[in-house]
């Protein structure tokens, strides 16, 4: 009777080893199917294979209903063509049999230009930052592999998890609203929502000196987030956010001489300006203290100004978009404002109120020339005229 049950324990013993070694092996093969290097493959766990294949496979019909929807658009422009031509069109049809072939290659031709134009400009953003995709859901699809130098979260860490699991608490209202789905015309045949722009926190691993530090260590960065909800009419498709994410470091350094930095009260009251403002707007820093910047915005930018403004208390920092500002004699330029709240110094007991804002820093790209120099748009501007 013993040696009865102990034959069926190591029956059961070897049967349990041969599914654990055929497991291992299917997991095995699906992590080599991976597009990922040798020696990120080689630290994979089994929970984390699944989740990546099963992004890698979201990714890879997102890109066919893509291509799918692409090739449809073209057909489609083709034959309403041949439809609209009537008679003449049907007189054409064999000329355009024998020369169907060039008109293809013409068509593919200038398609692929239309692509490259949008990829090129999508790649010049990149620079900057990194490509993420995001499900209606949240769960993050793909990311490109350059997150791990702006993030210091390798592009495995990331891909398959939830977007909320990795972004401050109080931005998750504001990111389920920028998953909303609002129909509207995508570039490439399918269904696509408005386009987004906001800020989020998350979580970065990379140190002030560039290092990689614990993800239990992990502090917030902030990111500037641009893009459009995409849905393909094919049916295997799913809806989703496509984003360019930048991060915005608090830079001192002036890029050129179109710039110009200034401080500002938490009401956003200049406190002191850069000298250069007088070359560029027209107005000398003096004049500026004590004024908000309210009254040098065009009217029809202040509540970009204003969403900018109210990132920047909650979040610490914000960018504020393209926007106008008025120049002193008349018209204005369109600018781009960088803005950080720079708090005071670390409490201690002298100091018991910990981290109190200091002072709001703005740097201030100016973007164009004096558009309309002869629109008066505030009462300022016809006083400084008349003081000429």
């Amino acid at each position: 009777m013993t040696a009865d049950r102990e034959r069926r324990r190591a029956v059961s013993r070897e049967a349990a080893r041969r599914r654990r070694r055929v497991e291992s092996d299917v997991f095995a093969d699906l992590s080599r199917l991976l597009p990922l290097q040798p020696s990120v493959r080689a630290h994979l766990d089994k929970p984390s294979v699944i989740r990546l294949t099963l992004s890698y496979i979201r990714i890879h019909t997102l890109l066919t209903d893509i291509a799918g929807t692409g090739r449809e658009a073209s057909q489609t422009v083709k034959y309403r063509q041949l439809a609209q031509s009537g008679e003449e069109g049907r007189k054409s049809e064999k000329r355009e049999r024998d020369d169907g072939q060039n008109k293809e290659e013409k068509e593919t031709e200038e398609v692929k230009t239309l692509e490259e134009v949008g990829e090129t400009e999508l790649y010049l953003r990149l620079l900057e930052g990194f490509l993420m995709v995001v499900s209606t859901e949240g769960d993050i699809v793909f990311l490109s592999d350059n997150v791990s130098k702006h993030m210091g979260l390798t592009q495995a860490e990331l891909m398959g998890h939830n977007i909320y699991e990795f972004t401050h608490p109080c931005d998750h209202e504001e990111i389920r609203n920028n998953l909303r789905l609002f129909a509207g015309v995508c570039v490439w045949g399918g269904l696509c929502g408005a386009e987004r722009d906001f800020v989020m926190r998350m979580k970065s691993a990379m140190t002030h000196r560039g290092r990689t530090a614990n993800l239990k260590s992990a502090t917030w960065k902030v990111l500037h987030c641009k893009g459009h909800v995409k849905v393909c009419v094919a049916p295997s498709s799913f809806p989703c956010l496509l984003l360019t994410c930048r991060p915005l470091p608090l830079s001192h350094t002036l890029l050129s001489v179109h710039t110009f930095t200034s401080q500002h009260s938490m009401d956003m009251r200049f406190t002191h300006c850069d000298p250069r403002v007088t070359v560029l707007l027209g107005y000398s820093p003096e004049e500026l203290l004590g004024r908000s910047i309210y009254d040098l915005c065009h009217t029809l930018d202040a509540n970009r100004l204003t969403k900018s403004h109210v990132n920047l208390c909650l979040k610490s920092q914000s960018v504020s978009g393209q926007y106008r500002m008025l120049v002193r004699g008349g018209g204005y330029v369109w600018v781009e404002s960088h803005s950080a709240v720079i708090p005071s110094t670390r409490p201690s007991k002298s100091n018991p109120i910990a981290q109190q804002p200091l002072c709001i820093l703005c740097v201030t790209y100016v973007l164009s020339g004096v558009e309309e120099p002869s629109l008066l748009l505030s009462l300022d501007q016809t006083i400084h005229r008349y003081m000429k």
